[in-house]
């Protein structure tokens, strides 16, 4: 008796053995749906002993090392599950491929990983050496605190005086300047496509984000985020290089480039993908607008969804959700170039930019578009869903770049 028992010991033992040699790495496969595809990777590491930590990423949705419970393993299987998250994921392994099932709220996808990892490809990101000049520099917010630390970005024939600038404003969220996500970095790419185009830039790290310092997060709300775009656009004011002095924002930042608007602070405006509508009013569309995608046939009131979102100790969503725009959008006189991607399915473009144009004072030098097949992001996309910004190599469709140029150009001359 004491011989099996020492000879079964022994096989557990010689198991668990193979199953970290042969499990150890990173593990990548794709969950696939009748709408889109996610991402999922799977780390696998030894421990002491004779035991493996496993956590799960999706970085499609930027959600990066869930620690998941092992179940069952074996010299070919294993069965591992986040039960916080109703997730269970099981199947077997050779070689360097595991093929199974991921299991998530009753619903079964098949899965095939294999072990490597995933490669992403961003060519649009701007590679040294430059032909422009680059100036890292801090401007202050002293009302709130905070020290925001920015890159300053001089074009190709820059002319003192007369060559136009534009503040960076990133959407909601602290973001980089770069407005970094999914390893891509948006104003990163704009500014350099501006500075080749005789257009200046200074895009800065959010409040007490990157190389910023101070300034209250946990309870700013779009208006406070304004203040620190207010102050960026002071900063380069007093500086007395620039030629006209504008404001480019993204998302929120788009709304917080009508706030400066509004209070006669800019000479011009881009507003990519901002908000023409009162907040749980957008907010409510883009929830249903991503049901619509995924086949989902109920729709969300606006009612309802104030239910499930309001007074929940968020200060940013309780102000975003009644901010109405109409106010700040009547009131900015200077030209703007409104924009928004058709495939947008956070900022719905026909809900909002169609309320932009229509809110907006009549100015010749005024434009809104509409781009086809562009995503929130403003990529050329299929679903427009989130989870294809990591998928797309692009950072920004190159018709974008060249209208907003173009667009600052002529109204600089």
């Amino acid at each position: 008796m004491k011989k099996y028992l020492l000879l079964g010991l022994l096989c557990c033992g010689l198991q668990a053995t193979m199953a970290q040699s042969a499990l150890q790495g990173t593990w990548t496969g794709k969950l696939k749906t009748s709408a889109f595809e996610l991402t999922v990777v799977l780390h696998t590491t030894p421990t002491e002993g004779k035991s493996m930590e496993f956590t799960l990423d999706s970085p499609d949705q930027y959600v990066k090392g869930i620690p998941m419970t092992t179940d069952y393993l074996s010299a070919d299987s294993l069965a591992l599950s986040i039960n916080q998250m109703d997730i269970h994921l099981q199947g077997h392994y050779q070689a360097d491929e595991i093929s199974g099932t991921f299991l998530q709220n009753h619903f079964i996808f098949p899965l095939k990983m294999t072990r490597h990892e995933e490669k992403i490809s961003r060519p649009q990101t701007p590679q040294p050496p430059f032909p422009y000049t680059q100036q890292k520099v801090v401007f202050e917010n002293k009302k709130a605190g905070a020290s925001l630390a920015g890159t300053l970005t001089y074009p190709v024939n820059f002319k003192k005086g007369k060559t136009p600038v534009v503040l960076m404003v990133t959407g909601s969220g602290q973001q980089n300047r770069d407005e970094e996500v999914f390893e891509h970095r948006p104003f990163a790419v704009i500014a350099d496509y501006f500075a080749r185009h005789g257009i200046a830039t200074l895009r800065y790290d959010d409040r007490n984000f990157g190389q910023s310092k101070g300034g209250d997060v946990a309870h700013a709300t779009t208006q406070d985020f304004a203040q620190d775009a207010e102050a960026g656009i002071d900063y380069l004011r007093k500086r007395h290089e620039f030629g006209k002095i504008g404001v480019l924002g993204h998302s929120e930042g788009g709304n917080i480039a009508f706030i400066l608007g509004a209070q006669q602070q800019v000479d011009f405006i881009i507003s990519m993908a901002a908000v023409g509508v009162k907040g749980d009013e957008a907010l409510t569309e883009q929830v249903n607008k991503c049901m619509e995608i995924a086949g989902e046939k109920t729709r969300m009131t606006v009612a309802e969804y104030r239910k499930l979102n309001v007074g929940g100790h968020a200060p940013w969503l309780d102000y975003f959700l009644d901010y109405d725009p109409t106010r700040d959008l009547r009131h900015t006189t200077c030209p703007v170039f409104a924009l928004n991607g058709d495939k947008d399915c956070q900022v719905i473009a026909t809900q909002n930019l169609t309320a932009i144009k229509e809110k907006l004072p009549i100015n010749k030098a005024s434009q809104t578009k509409i781009y086809p097949q562009l995503n929130h992001l403003f990529q050329h996309c299929q679903s427009g869903l989130p989870a294809e910004y990591r998928q797309t190599a692009e950072t920004i469709a190159p018709e974008v770049l060249t209208d907003m140029a173009k667009w600052i150009n002529d109204i600089a001359k």
